[in-house]
């Protein structure tokens, strides 16, 4: 159908196509001829609420950093933490020692940065001393003659003691004899028949003939139980005996070793002037005396390690070993972690767990492991929300540490019932300043959904993705170059290619007055830039390798535009560029691949017909609709109601469709499109095809912004430069995305060799002339519209439809 051309409407000038950086203005060459950036670029809010959380010590005054991925955010937490007072204090080292009293809670001790190692090396070299030492001094002649002395003597009264009781027995006419019993020998007492030892067979013959009476059997009996008591009490007497010499050789032996332990442990007090260490070393002392055998020769070749090697499987001497949990002896300032594992032992710590040959698990106290929190005691954690969350266990202990300011190490059992270990010790104080990094979906979820979150997460440090484009922000943008360019020794920028990467960051905010702030994408650019400046062998990057690493960076993702594209030329996907349809519209979208979008033409259709089911949405019908979607139908419906009912009822039954979609369907940006898919519908004038749409509307009629304006044009553009350019092809976008406009190159080139035209667009009137080429008409003072004009066809359809509707409801 052959369509009247629109003409003397206003179009989008070529010099607001494309916000451009004009390299005369940056005031250098190269980017030899400047400074890199020392400061962080175009965040001064998220710095601002930075720099107070990390001076703040009060409880709570934790942060989240916000904002998308490639802002900055951590960048700008390292650079800021330098600045604090905090960063200045260098923590403490912290150790675990046994606990004697109770080994299942070992005893945390603090000591001075570099202290902890050192008691570390003195309680090893303490052990080795006394396993060297203590020998000696049991080999020494003093020792051995007061040991024997005493042994000598203690002999001599057993053997008294025995010597009596084997008189009294003698007198008795009894005797005292060692039996065999088994591998044993054992003391018996028999009585002496004419001189000769006789059992009770023997005694009981000796009665029967007649050698033996009755009261001579019973004598024996009395005077033998008698001596058994006595005997009882010979062997308890022994028994005290050797009781009183043990202790006797005890007290020896600690007198021996007395001096050796108490001058080696007061030497090691006197290095550290600390009361916890003074009174472990009390109890180490005490635990030596209780039982110095255990450092002789002949009691180490008992153990599978006898020289007690520290941190071995099976050291016999663990409980003297020093656990040097955290280690801050070559720190010159307070810890900063990025931890980016945080599973719960790598953030808690752990206490690791032994397996024997046994088939038992075996633990200590030296097993336990410290985490980054208490790693970070004193200084700063970084972590990542999503990571904190997807870490099963992480979070409620992490708030819980955070609350309290305490760390709990223990072994991570999620199995309910099951216990690894009895090694409990005791929580921790921990002065830790948290900054988690997220976005702004993850910051609302935890908001809303934990009630803690707010009390220990105060303060919020919002990362903006974009900034104004001023000439300082553009020389940050060139100083952010140098920084890239020094830091990884990429090829210097020549000022062309400087104000090619700023307009770069112009395009990648969507703003012709904003510049991006996601700086990794920035930076790949370059990178990138002087990969292929490299393979021309060259020493500078110009703009043509700025440009040629954009290109390439599409074209690596275009895979799916591109399989579109052919289906649109092979006419697979039905999308007309000439010519005029009565009720039907090319509409814009955009694919969003993640890294890459770009835009494709739609077509969108409507039908009519008398009716009362109003203006039915296939894409909701069929579920494929998204709720901005279904909110723009609505919009249309109260529009056509404003403009058309307040004089009769809208008769009407009308269905609108995305022809050709296969995937669901959102956003508004298509709700004037089907405004006048309809009104082309109602007043039976054709749509130009050649004339693509985007843009919201309201109520009002008047046209929205939207977003994606760019790749909405440049996805156009393509379809109609593969079906041949004409001259008439078209874009209509809402006015106020004139400033967003970035476009690329052919595209400007094609509008001012006048092959391509952009209108900006108020209204849907001014935008269903420029489809139609018919003048809207506006209503007049009886509420009518000027004969001819698209609204008075559309209100006489409308009117036709109300009647008959009232005839066949009659």
């Amino acid at each position: 159908m052959a369509m009247k051309k629109t003409k003397n409407f206003k179009e989008v000038p070529v010099e607001k196509l494309k916000w451009r950086c004009d390299p005369e203005t940056l005031g250098f060459k190269s980017t030899d001829d400047i400074c890199p950036c020392p400061d962080i670029i175009g965040q001064r809010r998220a710095v601002n609420a930075l720099r107070l959380g990390l001076d703040i010590d009060s409880h709570g005054y934790n942060l989240f950093v916000n904002g998308l991925s490639g802002t900055g955010r951590k960048t700008a937490i390292n650079c800021l933490i330098k600045e604090t007072e905090r960063i200045k204090r260098i923590p403490e080292d912290k150790i675990f020692v046994n606990n004697f009293k109770n080994p299942d809670m070992p005893i945390l001790i603090r000591l001075k940065a570099g202290q902890g190692r050192r008691f570390k090396k003195d309680m090893d070299q303490f052990v080795e001393y006394l396993l060297k030492n203590i020998p000696e001094i049991f080999e020494s002649d003093a020792y051995q003659d007061r040991r024997k002395e005493k042994i000598e003597a203690v002999k001599a009264k057993q053997k008294e003691i025995i010597k009596g009781f084997e008189d009294e027995a003698a007198k008795a006419n009894f005797a005292l004899l060692q039996m065999q019993v088994g591998a044993m020998m054992r003391p018996v007492l028999v009585p002496l028949v004419e001189g000769k030892p006789a059992n009770l067979d023997q005694i009981k013959a000796l009665e029967k003939e007649g050698k033996l009476s009755k009261e001579d059997i019973e004598k024996i009996e009395n005077t033998h139980s008698h001596l058994m008591n006595r005997l009882e009490t010979v062997f308890d007497d022994l028994r005290e005996l050797d009781k009183s010499t043990a202790e006797e050789l005890k007290a020896l032996d600690q007198e021996m070793i007395n001096p050796l332990i108490e001058g080696r442990i007061k030497e090691i007090k006197n290095h550290y002037k600390c009361a916890a260490v003074n009174q472990y070393l009390e109890e180490v002392k005490e635990s030596v005396q209780e039982n110095p055998g255990r450092f002789l020769p002949a009691q180490q070749d008992k153990e599978p390690f006898p020289k007690g090697k520290p941190g071995s499987e099976a050291d016999p001497f663990f409980e003297y070993r020093v656990n040097l949990l955290v280690d801050n002896c070559d720190a010159k300032e307070a810890p900063v972690i990025f931890e980016t594992s945080p599973s719960y032992s790598n953030l808690f710590g752990t206490v690791e767990i032994t397996p024997e040959r046994s088939g038992h698990a075996r633990t200590d106290f030296t097993r336990i492991k410290a985490g980054s929190f208490l790693k970070a005691d004193g200084g700063f954690l970084i972590v990542e929300a999503l990571d904190l969350l997807i870490e099963p266990g992480v979070w409620p202990a992490f708030k819980r540490a955070l609350k309290n300011r305490q760390v709990e190490i223990q072994i991570y059992a999620p199995v309910y019932m099951v216990s690894i270990s009895a090694m409990k010790p005791k929580p921790i104080e921990c002065d830790v300043k948290v900054a988690i990094v997220g976005d702004p979906y993850m910051y609302q979820l935890l908001y809303t959904q934990d009630p803690d979150f707010k009390k220990i997460f105060k303060l919020r440090a919002d990362f903006d993705s974009v900034m104004d484009v001023r000439q300082e922000t553009i020389m940050d943008y060139a100083n952010f170059i140098k920084r890239i360019v020094e830091s990884e020794k990429l090829m210097s920028l020549n000022g062309k290619a400087v104000a090619a990467v700023v307009e770069y960051g112009v395009r990648l905010a969507g703003k012709q007055k904003k510049l991006s702030t996601q700086f990794n994408q920035v930076a790949d650019i370059l990178r990138e830039a002087h990969y292929w400046a490299r393979q021309d062998k060259k020493r500078t990057i110009t703009d043509k390798y700025i440009h040629k690493a954009i290109a390439e960076k599409n074209k690596r993702s275009a895979l799916y535009e591109e399989k579109i594209q052919e289906m649109i030329n092979e006419g697979s996907i039905m999308i007309s560029t000439k010519g005029g349809e009565i009720g039907q519209v090319n509409g814009l979208s955009v694919y969003d691949m993640g890294d890459y979008a770009f835009g494709k033409p739609s077509r969108i259709t409507a039908n009519i017909s008398m009716g009362d089911s109003g203006i039915i949405n296939i894409e909701r019908e069929a579920q494929m609709s998204g709720p901005l979607h279904n909110k723009g139908v609505l919009i249309l419906s109260g529009y056509l109601r404003q403009k058309y009912a307040q004089d009769k009822p809208l008769a009407v039954s009308a269905s609108l469709c995305f022809e050709q979609s296969y995937s669901g369907v959102d956003g508004d940006s298509a709700s004037s499109t089907e405004i006048y898919a309809l009104l082309s519908a109602l007043s039976e004038l054709p749509l130009r095809q050649d004339i693509a749409v985007t843009g919201s509307v309201n109520q009002k009629g008047e046209i929205q912004p939207i977003g994606g304006v760019n790749e909405k044009i440049e996805g156009f553009f393509e379809v109609c430069r593969a079906a041949g350019l004409t001259g008439s092809q078209s874009v209509m976008i809402p006015h106020q995305n004139i400033d967003d406009l970035m476009l690329k190159e052919e595209v400007i080139q094609a509008v001012k060799k006048k092959k391509f035209r952009i209108f900006p667009v108020e209204t849907i009137d001014q935008g269903i002339e420029i489809l139609t080429g018919v003048p809207a008409g506006k209503r007049q003072k009886d509420g009518t519209y000027p004969k001819g004009t698209v609204n008075y066809m559309v209100n006489k359809k409308l009117h036709e439809f109300a009647e008959k509707w009232k005839e066949y409801n009659q």
